[in-house]
């Protein structure tokens, strides 16, 4: 997937996450949102130019290395970051602060739990997508 192609699909789903947040599980209001997510989702599914399946959350937080500034803080190199959640965190960090040098440790893992939080919530919208009807 190129990088204009990641970027974009990974803002739509930042977008998507975001909005979903407000709503309860079963909310016909998020039926809108679940076919987007559904879309992005089978986007990276079919995408031939990427050959291994991406990491897991649990994979990702033990990949990213944390060193010691030289300021006293904790940060992570973007680099190390692999795809797609180099991207996802950017998305989601867009407007925050950082070092030149890499992003703090604390927002990395903020990230990282907030997203285990959001595909939770997910799951359960994707679970109930179809119990809540009005007959």
């Amino acid at each position: 997937m190129t990088g204009d192609k990641l970027r974009e699909l990974e803002r739509n789903r930042r977008k998507a996450l975001w909005a979903l947040t407000n709503l309860h599980p079963g909310d016909p209001n998020a039926s809108d949102l679940l076919t987007i997510l559904d879309d992005l989702d089978d986007q990276e599914r079919k995408d031939t130019s990427c050959s291994d399946k991406p990491l897991e959350l649990v994979e990702v937080r033990n990949s990213v290395s944390v060193i010691r500034h030289n300021i006293g803080i904790d940060i992570i190199l973007e680099q190390t970051i692999p795809q797609p959640w180099r991207e996802r965190f950017y998305q989601a960090s867009i407007g925050s602060t950082r070092l030149v040098d890499g992003h703090y440790a604390a927002d990395w893992d903020k990230f990282l739990d907030g997203w285990d939080a959001e595909m939770r919530h997910l799951k359960q919208h994707r679970a109930s997508r179809y119990t809540h009807r009005t007959d």
